[in-house]
């Protein structure tokens, strides 16, 4: 009996390696599979030993409505964040109750260390006591406390020289007197500070009369409204000096409004952006520039100076600088320094 060869079928060798492929590419999902329902069954916390070794930093300021504080904090939020701490961010809203009542809740929370702006220089002296005596690393940024020795570091514009250089500007351009307005924040050391270096100075020329000093806090509505009211009382004004610049912006509002825009010398302190940009349009005469990201920036650097324990300086004070149609063009108009 004879046999014949059947030819070899590759495609049966074809089919044969195709599915051997496919059964290792089930096994290797299937495996995959597992691993992640393992994984996320009986995963592991890293996070554990990171959250047990951060540190808890309480921050407030006096309000978040200013762009001011928004500079500052963006300093320091990202410094904390940097050295891998955690950041509670409260806004007192311009309360000195509630942001006493917020640093209270800080405190239980249990923060390593708090930055803050005092609303009240006066109102926090025994919630802050209470911080030292639970070990709490104290900084101070922008203004200054009743009882300086409170605060571990506190970090300042030169205030006091914000108003005189505002000041001696104003004699330069009124050597035969003048009357001004003076827009005033009495809670705030750093405000009053202000308003006594610039009153300070103008007392020197004997022609120079302030003729209203007006409360604001500080907020723009709040210097709107006052200096609506006194303008309407009839009394005759030169110039108009404001505690920052957030308060000349509503001064300059109330001014605009009466069509005194320009007319009236209007300064303030910060050289925000609004207020530069007036200064350039000649609608605004001077503004004496703070440097928030410096002030951020040397806050951060002190308050990890005391949570490391190493030297630091109790006292730091940002130089400012005169901001005038002058030499508004070297600053950078739509940000902050």
């Amino acid at each position: 009996m004879a046999f014949t060869k059947r030819p070899t079928d590759d495609s049966d060798s074809v089919h044969s390696y195709i599915h051997m492929i496919n059964l290792m590419e089930m096994l290797l999902v299937i495996c995959s599979i597992g691993t992640l329902i393992l994984l996320f069954v009986i995963k592991p916390d890293f996070s554990v030993s990171q959250k047990e070794k951060s540190r808890l930093i309480g921050v407030t300021y006096m309000t978040m409505n200013n762009e001011f504080y928004e500079i500052v904090n963006e300093q320091i939020s990202h410094r904390i964040e940097a050295q891998g701490d955690r950041v509670i961010l409260r806004d007192p809203a311009m309360d000195p109750l509630r942001q006493q009542t917020q640093i209270e809740e800080m405190l239980e929370m249990g923060i390593d260390a708090l930055v803050l702006t005092p609303v009240n220089a006066a109102s926090l002296t025994d919630t802050l006591g209470k911080a030292k005596k639970q070990g709490v690393k104290i900084v101070v940024v922008d203004t200054e406390l009743e009882d300086p020795l409170i605060a571990d570091a506190t970090i300042i514009s030169d205030n006091y020289g914000a108003g005189q250089i505002i000041g001696n500007y104003h004699l330069m351009n009124h050597p035969d007197g003048s009357k001004v307005v003076v827009m005033t924040h009495e809670e705030a050391i750093s405000g009053r500070e202000r308003v006594k270096g610039f009153i300070d100075t103008i007392k020197t020329n004997k022609k120079t009369e302030i003729v209203e000093e007006l409360p604001c806090e500080g907020q723009y509505d709040l210097a709107m409204l006052s200096l609506e009211k006194f303008i309407k009382s009839g009394e005759k004004f030169d110039g108009v000096f404001c505690l920052n610049d957030f308060s000349a912006s509503g001064a300059a509002s109330a001014l605009e409004e009466n069509d005194m825009l320009g007319a009236i010398e209007l300064y303030g302190v910060d050289a925000s952006p609004s207020a530069k940009r007036l200064i350039s349009e000649g609608k605004m005469t001077a503004s004496a520039a703070q440097f928030p990201t410096k002030l951020g920036a040397k806050a951060a650097d002190a308050l990890y100076d005391l949570l490391e324990e190493n030297p630091t300086e109790k006292r730091v004070i940002v130089p400012i600088q005169l901001v005038t149609s002058r030499n508004v063009s070297i600053f950078t108009i739509d940000r902050w320094q």
